[in-house]
This record gives C-alpha cells, structure tokens and sequence, in this order.
C-alpha cells in the first residue's frame, strides 16, 4: 500500500524513497521492494530527487542518498578529524565530496604557514587530476593502498595525498593534504599516508 502519511501523497512518496536510502544504496528492484510503490513512480521520484542532489548514484549505478543530505552532518562529524590531521602534519587539509564529474571541497582548513594551499570551500574541481580525484574514482591503486598521492597534477608545485571516506562500501568523500613541494616533497605518501588514513577512518566510523 502506498504511504500516506502527511495528506500529500508525492510528499510521503518521496519520504518512503529517502528512507530506504537511509539504510543502504538499492538499486531500483530493491527499492520497489523496499517502499511497496510502483515502478514507475519510484523511478519517477527518485530521478526528480536526483536532480536536487536529494539522491544519488553510486558507481554500479545503485540509488542512493544524495550530497545535499550528507553534506551537513559529513561535514560536521569529520571536523574534529581534519582538525586534528592539520595539526599533525602541519599542511592545509580538505574534504572533498563528488558531485557528478566534479568534486567539490565541503570543509578546508589552512596551514598555519605561511606557504600554503588554499582551496575555497565549494571549489568544484575536476575528477581527472589530484589525488582526491583519484581516490573519489576508487582507482585500482588507491583501492589496493587505501591512500593516493599527486605530485603537481593540478597545480605547479604542489603535492597532496588523500584517503576515502566510505559508506556501506562505497566511496562518498576523500580527506586530503596538500602543501607546496618545498615541506610535502616529491613523494608525499611517505611522509601523510599514515595520519590520512588515520583521519579518514575516524570520519568514516563517527559518519
């Protein structure tokens, strides 16, 4: 039986589809399965949620919670761990979340130094090039790792290594560093791997 529970049916749809998504990504079967709706009109709902960024779409092409119901409290229980993770490295720190072919960097935190990276929060940025990238992509590397590192992919003289946040096994977010090759060197992944990892698990069991 379709739910009504608030007198506006398309509304109590739309909460019946966001609901199931709060439990796992489902691909449409299982959320036909899940909410007792129509085919049709869940994958009417969903689509029209999507395009609000209420749902999205996991890689195998599953529906899932989409970025403007994940941000807030992403972005607020992974604060403490990118605070500490600046501290520790001393380097400027960002977390970033996909949005279609971009990601777009939800918090970031500058180094104390002078020198630093600076990456506005809502930057949109591209998925081919940077280490975020890499790890948003889930690329055989980072996935074998469980970190990624860039040396002057995106921007002349600067280096960063990240490591993703994952939800019921997918990729929603990556936890970077990034500072001028002068402090990261060459070959940053020996010198952050560790404490980015260290960050992006503790995001990753408070989320």
């Amino acid at each position: 039986m379709e739910p009504t529970v608030s007198g506006v049916g398309v509304i109590d749809k739309a909460s019946a589809i966001l609901g199931a998504l709060e439990v796992a990504p489902l691909s449409l079967p299982d959320l036909v399965a899940a909410t007792g709706l129509p085919r049709a009109t869940v994958h009417r709902l969903a689509s029209a949620l999507e395009v609000h960024s209420l749902v999205g779409r996991t890689r195998d092409g599953r529906f899932a919670l989409g970025a403007r119901l994940t941000k807030a409290s992403l972005a607020e229980v992974a604060r403490p761990a990118l605070e500490w993770l600046r501290n520790e490295t001393g380097e400027s720190v960002q977390l970033y979340v996909p949005r279609g072919d971009r990601r777009v960097c939800l918090v970031s935190l500058e180094s104390p130094h002078s020198l630093r990276t600076i990456v506005p929060v809502g930057a949109s940025l591209p998925m081919e090039v940077g280490s975020a990238a890499k790890v948003l992509r889930d690329d055989a590397t980072s996935r074998r790792r469980g970190w990624a590192q860039s040396v002057e992919e995106r921007e002349v003289g600067v280096a960063s290594v990240s490591a993703p946040v994952r939800r019921s096994g997918e990729v929603v977010a990556a936890v970077s560093v990034s500072g001028p090759i002068e402090r990261t060197s060459r070959s940053p992944g020996r010198r952050y791997a560790v404490a980015v990892v260290a960050a992006a698990g503790e995001i990753q069991a408070a989320s």
